[in-house]
């Protein structure tokens, strides 16, 4: 490993860059004063943020400003297509109960940390603003009379209606190999009241591993047709790579070394968190692991949004140098290949690194390449317990927007 010193004036420049991601990503920071964007469903991180309409579960959104000024957040919601693109079909009312452009008005500063900010959440729904209709909902966070600059954040959500019966099997028994690198996914979907005269064009179906962008298919043609749903099997579509279980650390103490960390320490002006090196997979990860969730938190626990420290956590990977980029990659980043979490090759310790400032607690991450794929850097195991959702979108013959009628989340257990 360099010297500490060396390392933080090399990366510094990607230290200071906010965690941001793809357009396809689920979040999507715009603004390099904001750190830590989490989506929690009923005051659980780990969760999809996925809510049944007319339910009574909600989603916080929170993130943190690295200041203590404050600053006057505007939040708006916007109904969106199957594809994430503007429901312009809609008049707001029919969608939107309730307000939209208010404040966020919930926010606190950090106490007795190094590293000051200030922390800020939003539930939805919340007493002043509900949605009304199920489907793609973007929520989108500006400051107060800076609206022309676009949003500081972004943050992506569903809403189903449990109308259309969704079925979604795992298995390591594919098209392309046995008990391999691969797992794949069949589907059958139940019209129930559903009017479906052409599916083509009225249903639109997503299927994603681990939540994650490359790891995403749509509008796969189903192979069995009937007047009551639709069936997918044995399609190569829906075959994925099976990746490996994630690595995870935790951070509890910024005095003491937590969870798969080797050391801490104090380098003005960061505490410092070196993790144990690891090296390329040649074998399976059997160990539990949360899919690249992250759960910000302190040891004592009296205020995990406030009293927790960021901290620079050094990542390292034994490799010989591989054709194209390497990241660190999770929930937590954002996005597949986020800038701020690739990684450099040195070539004197002949390891992939990375520092990149996190917010203590508990992390799931992996290794990937520019493509997305854990082939050459963690492989791909058929024992790998992966996370699957469905999304079926529905659009009435002569409507103006697309319903999400149903939705499964499963995990494989093979």
């Amino acid at each position: 490993m360099q010297d500490i010193r060396t390392i933080i004036r090399l990366m510094l420049p990607l230290l200071l860059m906010s965690i941001a991601g793809s357009a396809t990503s689920q979040n999507m920071v715009y603004d390099n004063n904001i750190r830590t964007l989490q989506v929690s469903k009923d005051s659980n991180p780990l969760l999809p943020a996925v809510i049944k309409l007319g339910s009574s579960s909600y989603l916080t959104f929170s993130w943190d400003e690295m200041s203590h000024d404050y600053h006057r957040y505007i939040y708006r919601l916007e109904h969106c297509t199957w594809d994430w693109q503007g429901s312009d079909e809609m008049f707001e009312s029919e969608w939107l109960g309730g307000l939209n452009n208010l404040p966020v008005d919930n926010y606190h500063t950090s106490f007795n940390t190094t590293q000051i900010y200030t922390h800020y959440s939003l539930s939805i729904p919340n007493e002043n603003t509900t949605v009304l209709l199920s489907g793609n909902y973007k929520l989108l966070i500006f400051e107060d009379g800076e609206e022309d600059k676009g949003p500081v954040l972004e943050s992506r959500f569903q809403v189903y209606e449990d109308v259309a019966g969704i079925n979604c099997e795992i298995s390591s028994n594919t098209d392309i190999d046995c008990n391999n690198s691969h797992q794949q996914v069949t589907l059958a979907m139940r019209y129930g009241k559903l009017d479906v005269l052409d599916p083509n064009s009225q249903i639109h179906t997503v299927v994603t591993q681990n939540r994650r962008p490359t790891r995403t298919v749509s509008n796969i043609p189903a192979n069995i047709r009937s007047n009551r749903g639709l069936e997918w099997t044995h399609r190569e579509d829906l075959i994925f790579p099976a990746g490996n279980e994630y690595y995870k650390f935790e951070i509890l103490d910024v005095h003491v070394s937590g969870m798969n960390v080797d050391n801490m320490r104090w380098y003005e002006p960061f505490y410092h968190a070196t993790l144990w090196e690891n090296i390329v997979e040649i074998n399976y990860l059997s160990a539990e692991d949360q899919n690249g969730a992250f759960y910000p938190r302190t040891q004592n626990q009296t205020d995990n949004n406030t009293q927790s420290e960021y901290v620079i956590v050094h990542f390292a990977l034994r490799s010989p140098k591989l054709n194209g980029d390497v990241y660190v990659n999770g929930q937590w980043s954002n996005g597949e290949c986020d800038p701020a979490c690739r990684m450099e090759y040195n070539q004197a310790s002949r390891c992939y690194e990375a520092a990149i400032m996190l917010k203590q607690g508990f992390y799931n991450y992996q290794y990937i390449l520019e493509d997305g794929s854990t082939r050459k850097t963690m492989g791909d195991f058929w024992q790998t317990e992966n996370e699957y959702q469905t999304f079926v979108y529905f659009r009435d013959q002569g409507g103006r927007y697309d319903r999400l009628v149903g939705y499964a989340c499963v995990k494989s257990r093979l």
